[in-house]
């Protein structure tokens, strides 16, 4: 199995624990990915910040026509400063991400750390080449733009994937 890795840096012009309260909320995901995924969370096993064990069933459009259930554990938090995200069921084979937060100078340094695999196999190798890293990257992309229209600032420390 191939492990891929995706990291992403930005700068919040916010103090850390805005940016916490924002992150830990499952009911934001949905506001900061492209509305041509068709992402809703559907279900999250409990309110409030992101707690361990905590399930979270996802809806994606993963082509035209073709959407899939994506269920994630909350499987580690480490309250104001990380918490780990994992796949349990959905278009991956394997995924791990990894989400911090730590005060710099001018607000929060937000870092993703994502480990991933595709299903499939040897096969998984085409699609992920053809188009899976590239819509990650923009997924990523995305994101950074709607944390800058919603926090401010648009200092960015790299593109993702670098």
């Amino acid at each position: 199995m191939k492990i891929h890795v995706l990291e992403d840096e930005q700068v919040l012009p916010v103090p850390p624990e805005e940016a916490w309260a924002f992150f830990s909320d499952v009911r934001n995901l949905d506001e900061i990915t492209p509305d041509d995924m068709g992402f809703k969370t559907e279900y999250s096993s409990g309110d409030g910040p992101v707690h361990p064990g905590q399930i979270i069933v996802h809806r994606v459009k993963v082509a035209p026509l073709v959407w899939l259930r994506w269920v994630t554990e909350i499987k580690v938090v480490d309250p104001g400063r990380a918490f780990v995200d994992e796949q349990r069921a959905g278009p991956y084979r394997f995924w791990h991400h990894r989400h911090s937060f730590e005060a710099t100078e001018g607000g929060t340094l937000m870092k993703d750390l994502v480990h991933y695999a595709m299903p499939l196999g040897p096969l998984g190798a085409i699609p992920h080449a053809l188009f899976v890293r590239k819509k990650l990257e923009s997924i990523f992309r995305f994101r950074r733009e709607m944390l800058e229209r919603r926090f401010g600032g648009h200092e960015a420390a790299g593109e993702p994937g670098s």
